[in-house]
């Protein structure tokens, strides 16, 4: 591909679903994977598009270095700066969905920048009860926060990857996203000694990112991080347990056009130079929680490069280093917002990515 000036960094999110774990096998049955949830779902209403069916990369499993190397090369022909695997610590060591990403350090393929975000949610078997007309939830695995011990054990543990040259630095620091920093009862302390760990152990410091939505973006303990990371799919929904009931009753999705994303992004939110945008290819979670789930419709390619130019416009006075921008994701297939090649669109969304944040 030609080189021009890009117009913004594109950091991807990336899921490392795909492969079998022991306790997905507990949990949902043995060789679960995301997978299983995107190959059995089924259109909901009328011009639904499911079930989507991966095309170049078919249902791959992410224990191949084959097919890792093969989505950084797709990523690559997109313009993606670097991936950011979703990373599970659970305190006292426990991890989960580790392997693909251990094997990238240790077999130092592929070649193509990476960053880590903290998914620090407890996991939950969710479905709706109609008895009680809300989410009855089984917890699966608990988040948990031990103490000051397992600060030192999450860092030293993931140290090889931060020592590893492909990881992404904005500023000149390590990239560190949390998904939800208002959990974690020490969030300070932890980030002090991360940056003194890191100083210790020779590496540049850590660039700590917040994500966060409308609700979430003025709180005080954003002050703590070098920059946020806004997420407005909650709030385009914005789905309370009364709009689920119905959902539920109906047999029928909360479905809004995609369209009206580009109609209600609050661009203004996003101006500040410390704000990264996320960006959508699509969205649509009801292979995973059926009737109940929140759909964007009728998401294009096309429309999505509108999307895409439309998020680049506000950064236009925003320093270089502080243009950047989420894409929320790589290979999130039962959400419906992934940027691989389907049997319906082909590799069309990664040249629509590519023509956007190219000059």
């Amino acid at each position: 591909m030609e080189q021009k000036n890009k117009k913004a960094r594109v950091i991807a999110f990336y899921l490392p679903q795909f492969h079998p774990i022991p306790e997905n096998d507990k949990w949902w049955g043995k060789g679960f994977t995301e997978w299983t949830n995107v190959a059995k779902a089924k259109p909901l209403f009328r011009g639904h598009y499911q079930p989507r069916i991966p095309a170049d990369l078919g249902f791959y499993d992410l224990r191949l270095p084959e097919v890792r190397e093969a989505q950084a090369q797709l990523a690559r022909e997109a313009g993606i700066d670097a991936f950011c695997y979703w990373h599970y610590w659970f305190g006292n060591g426990k991890q989960l969905m580790e392997r693909p990403l251990q094997d990238v350090i240790r077999m130092k393929q592929p070649d193509f920048p990476f960053c880590l975000g903290w998914a620090n949610h407890t996991w939950y078997k969710k479905q709706w009860n109609s008895q009680v007309s809300r989410f009855s939830q089984e917890k699966l695995i608990e988040q948990t926060y031990p103490g000051i011990s397992d600060i030192d054990e999450h860092f030293y543990k993931m140290l090889p990857t931060f020592l590893d040259n492909r990881y992404f630095r904005l500023h000149g620091k390590l990239v560190f996203l949390i998904y939800d920093p208002f959990s974690i009862p020490y969030l300070e302390r932890f980030m002090e000694r991360w940056q003194e760990l890191a100083q210790i152990n020779g590496l540049p410091g850590f660039y700590f990112i917040a994500q966060v939505d409308a609700k979430t973006i003025s709180t005080e303990v954003n002050k703590l991080f070098d920059a946020v990371n806004y997420d407005c799919i909650r709030n385009l929904f914005n789905n309370s347990r009364i709009r689920r009931l119905i959902a539920y009753t109906i047999k029928r999705p909360i479905v809004k056009p995609y369209k009206s994303l580009l109609r209600k992004y609050d661009l203004s939110v996003i101006k500040s130079n410390r704000v990264y945008p996320t960006i959508y290819p699509n969205w649509d979670v009801s292979p995973r929680i059926g009737y109940i789930a929140s759909v964007l419709h009728k998401s294009t390619p096309q429309l999505f490069e509108q999307h895409v130019n439309q998020i680049i416009s506000t950064l236009v006075d925003k320093p270089n280093d502080d243009k950047v921008i989420f894409l929320k994701s790589w290979n999130e297939w039962a959400e419906g917002n992934y940027m691989e090649p389907d049997l319906k669109f082909g590799k069309e969304y990664i040249y629509a990515l590519r023509r956007a944040i190219y000059e």
